[in-house]
């Protein structure tokens, strides 16, 4: 019996990558924080790796990053707890294309690792924030997201052709849609959005995708951890995915969401659960971790289980809050805790 661990996201930039996005320049700096990266989540143990999202200005718009029809900073706010926000780019005319394709930066991890490699794409529901409330002429909406489907299907199907491990799009706004619209309808318009990309795929690849669900991790502060997950789960079990990787760690009271996971889960793929908070400057012991996953047992079946972290630990490039060091402790901490809790199970 085996509990799998993947990484959910972002890494913090290496020094040099860190500089890069300062201003200076140099493609042998961009392949060595990937090789860096790759390199060291394999010697802490992880089956499954990533790039950390390295060279991504963004977790939710790098697809238009340096495209010539959108509006930098024009869009939607997103507000954080600590007062700070982030505001998306605004498209100022069609047609939406992707500009930078999450299998590319899947094919340059893979240069560098020895075992399964895992891709994040952002959600389309994401991207259709970017289209703004009055229109754009000759470029109705729905043609725009017909674009984004369009676009988003070709680029998931290029990651798993290219033997991605499992491709993980990332839902940010989810929960965030609760707060934005207490009614829900929002939150059901994104998820039937979703599911009309997930509609495209048959059951063999629907099980090598699957749904992040997190409350934001941006500067040490969230966008919506006020949110109760009892508003958000019923609708996010109906996105028709292979694999959920929850945010759960920084929940005051993680057992009446498994509760609610259990209830509410789809009868088959996988929960992966946050055993580690990247918010929390303080690392979690392995020990801590273990009993996190034993408890998550208690819920979910092991043969349906799995760990992650929280969220990412960098999302933008300019996320300077927690040192590169703490995060691969963190990571530490969950690989060895999730071995404890299989040894203590019986595995």
């Amino acid at each position: 019996m085996t509990i799998p661990s993947e990484l959910v996201g972002s890494l913090p930039r290496t020094t040099e990558l860190v500089s890069m996005w300062d201003g200076s320049e140099g493609a042998a700096v961009v392949v060595q924080a990937v090789r860096d990266t790759v390199q060291m989540l394999e010697k802490l143990g992880s089956r499954v790796v990533s790039d950390g999202e390295q060279t991504k200005a963004d977790a939710w718009t790098y697809p238009v990053t340096g495209a010539d029809n959108v509006a930098v900073g024009d869009g939607v706010v997103i507000p954080y707890a600590d007062g700070h926000q982030r505001q998306l780019p605004r498209l100022t005319a069609g047609p939406f294309r992707i500009r930078n394709h999450a299998a590319d930066y899947l094919r340059a991890a893979q240069k560098h690792a020895t075992v399964p490699v895992k891709q994040a794409v952002v959600a389309p529901s994401t991207l259709s924030l970017l289209y703004p409330p009055d229109g754009l002429s000759g470029y109705p909406r729905e043609d725009f997201v017909d674009d984004v489907l369009n676009e988003t299907e070709a680029d998931i199907r290029a990651c798993l052709a290219a033997g991605a491990h499992v491709v993980q799009i990332d839902f940010p706004e989810a929960r965030l849609s609760v707060k934005l619209d207490p009614s829900g309808g929002l939150l059901r318009d994104f998820v039937d959005l979703n599911n009309r990309l997930l509609s495209r795929f048959d059951d063999a690849d629907r099980a090598r995708i699957g749904i992040h669900c997190d409350p934001g991790a941006d500067q040490d502060a969230t966008h919506s951890l006020d949110v109760d997950y009892a508003e958000v789960l019923p609708s996010l079990f109906r996105l028709e995915a292979g694999n959920f990787y929850l945010q759960m760690a920084s929940e005051s009271d993680p057992d009446r969401v498994l509760r609610i996971v259990a209830e509410q889960m789809r009868s088959e793929g996988r929960i992966f659960v946050g055993v580690v908070d990247p918010i929390d400057p303080r690392v979690e012991s392995p020990e801590e971790v273990r009993d996190r996953v034993l408890n998550a047992a208690r819920h979910i079946p092991l043969d349906r289980l799995g760990t992650c972290d929280d969220a990412g630990f960098a999302p933008y490039a300019d996320d300077r809050s927690k040192s590169r060091d703490t995060a691969f402790a963190k990571i530490r901490a969950r690989i060895e805790g999730t071995a404890l809790a299989v040894a203590a199970l019986g595995g």
